[in-house]
């Protein structure tokens, strides 16, 4: 009968031996709050500005509660771990913190696609913006990434549950992810790795692939616009979304297309930091700076 023996685990945390554990505490924690005020700022500012009620803005604030949710299963853990000696975390903690973490990536990655999309419609076929990208179909695109989000990160954190822990119970990452949770496993694994093996082609390379092929469109039908002025206008249009999705796939490259010799557990701590933390605080800042109307609001 498979059963769960360990009823909590260890985690090895951020640093092994940090010297200024209140400095960090300090940084970490107003980088976190950054995350959240700036993120529902955007939000808020998207729901009540009618200039902003376009279908780039509604899928812009589902991408600013995506990182939202995001950075809150990792970080109220981690900076109350980093005051205390002994840095632990439930099995149900690990597993809410495995859903929640997985559903708002895989929902992220699938919305930078949808947005891809959005900006070729906007961009390589503007008379038919308004038919292609009405209010009904900005919903289900919407409801539709969270759905599968959602779906593919409760299968997994399902196949972890009837899997056997029977010790360590050691985790060598400051957050709960499925690599590090199945190494702990006394029970095989196989089937929970073709899932996300499966998972990771699908979320990543497939929304990878379908980015790159909108922007190559986006590309070619801006190269083709005759005036100097026509281009930088269309190309403004896109160029926040660019710089979000140049700073998610450039993570997520280095993360997992790199030779296994060059594999180092405080690199990778140091790029979870990067995705779960640094991504979410720039994203807001960077759709404030680039777009127009966003800085007529700030001037409001």
């Amino acid at each position: 009968i498979n059963h769960t023996r360990v009823t909590e685990f260890i985690m090895q945390g951020l640093f092994d031996h940090p010297h200024h554990q209140g400095l960090l505490f300090g940084l970490f924690l107003c980088l976190y709050i950054a995350v959240v005020i700036g993120n529902s700022l955007i939000i808020v500012a998207i729901v009540i500005h009618p200039p902003l009620h376009t279908p780039m803005y509604f899928f812009i604030a589902n991408l600013a509660l995506a990182d939202i949710l995001c950075t809150s299963s990792v970080l109220p853990k981690m900076l109350g771990n980093m005051m205390q000696e002994k840095k632990t975390i439930s099995f149900g903690g690990c597993i809410t913190q495995l859903f929640v973490l997985t559903s708002s990536l895989g929902t992220e990655a699938l919305l930078l696609t949808v947005m891809s999309y959005d900006r070729y419609v906007a961009i390589c076929h503007p008379l038919h913006y308004v038919k292609l990208m009405n209010k009904e179909i900005c919903i289900c695109l919407a409801v539709s990434v969270w759905a599968v989000g959602t779906i593919n990160s409760f299968v997994n954190s399902l196949l972890v549950l009837r899997l056997d822990f029977c010790g360590p119970n050691l985790l060598q990452h400051f957050f709960c992810e499925f690599p590090t949770i199945l190494a702990l496993s006394c029970s095989s694994t196989y089937l929970n790795e073709i899932m996300m093996v499966m998972a990771d082609v699908f979320l990543a390379m497939g929304n990878f692939l379908l980015t790159t092929v909108s922007y190559s469109f986006i590309i070619l039908t801006i190269l083709k616009i005759r005036s100097s002025k026509g281009k930088q206008k269309a190309f403004s249009t896109c160029c926040s979304h660019l710089i979000v999705v140049t700073l998610y796939y450039s993570i997520i490259i280095y993360t997992y297309i790199r030779p296994t010799s060059s594999y180092s557990l405080d690199k990778d701590k140091k790029v979870a930091i990067m995705y779960t933390l640094v991504s979410p605080t720039l994203n807001p800042v960077i759709y404030s700076l680039r777009n127009k109307e966003v800085k007529h609001l700030r001037k409001i």
